[in-house]
């Protein structure tokens, strides 16, 4: 499906929108591929404990990399691709930055979910619907295997939140879970959100590794300046130099050469 056929309406209603097979199979496979090159050189970190929120757990897993486009040639372009910039703009209008981008990903057995929460309860920004997250499965993501998870329009309404006790990250309270979505989609497959709909994951319990790539995007003017933990690339508006400010060149163009790079790297 191509961002011009997507409903819009049904996004800015239910606050997601699900797509199936957003990427190619070469796409696709190089993404794999640079996710286990990323694994292999240790840019992975656990983020579960031992149920005091502080301790790392040493028998459950779930497995982040954080920032991308530092430890990553395929994923620092990624924002810049025609595609993911048109949906993007049709999500949350123009201008806007890329803000955060990580993996998330589960070993078989041991991986454990991320409870529910609101992404705004992290970026603070007064208007929830000017940011979108983009959620790409990177294997195929089943309730088996702990797929993402979002409550519609739980957006309308910002929740309490507080530090978890299984995790270093925060949580809240879904008072209705039998009214969650699951996003069961093909490896490839996406799902666009806004900041403030509230989403999970669940444990791996299959016999393979399951992992998600997360790119969050923000309107520029609803930048929260006094936030300073978030690397905003600007990728649409007056501000774009379409990456060559942020990084020397210009990658508006370089997707697929970086693709093909990943897959030669690969033998594939």
């Amino acid at each position: 499906m191509k961002p011009s056929q997507v409903d819009m309406q049904g996004y800015h209603d239910r606050g997601f929108v699900i797509i199936e097979h957003f990427f190619d199979d070469r796409e696709l496979a190089a993404m794999q591929a640079e996710l286990q090159q990323l694994q292999g050189s240790g840019a992975s970190r656990n983020v579960a404990t031992n149920g005091d929120g502080q301790t790392i757990s040493q028998t459950k897993s779930n497995l982040q990399i954080i920032p991308l486009n530092h430890a990553s040639d395929l994923f620092r372009v990624f924002p810049f691709q025609p595609k993911v910039l048109d949906m993007v703009s049709r999500c949350i209008g123009e201008p806007f930055v890329r803000q955060l981008d990580q993996i998330f990903s589960k070993p078989p057995d041991s991986g454990v979910g991320t409870e529910w929460h609101q992404d705004n309860a992290y970026f603070k920004i007064s208007d929830p619907t000017k940011g979108v997250g983009m959620w790409t499965a990177l294997h195929n993501a089943k309730r088996a295997n702990g797929t993402l998870e979002v409550v519609p329009a739980s957006h309308l309404a910002a929740l309490d939140h507080q530090h978890s006790p299984n995790s270093i990250l925060s949580r809240c309270i879904v008072d209705d879970e039998s009214a969650a979505v699951p996003v069961e989609v093909e490896a490839g497959g996406v799902i666009f959100f806004n900041y403030g709909i509230a989403h999970r994951t669940g444990p791996n319990l299959s016999e393979s590794e399951r992992a998600g790539l997360a790119f969050h995007f923000l309107r520029t003017d609803y930048i929260n300046r006094e936030q300073t933990a978030w690397e905003y690339i600007h990728l649409r508006g007056e501000q774009s130099s379409h990456g060559v400010s942020e990084y020397g060149h210009d990658l508006s163009n370089a997707w697929q050469q970086q693709v093909d790079r990943v897959l030669k790297r690969a033998g594939q």
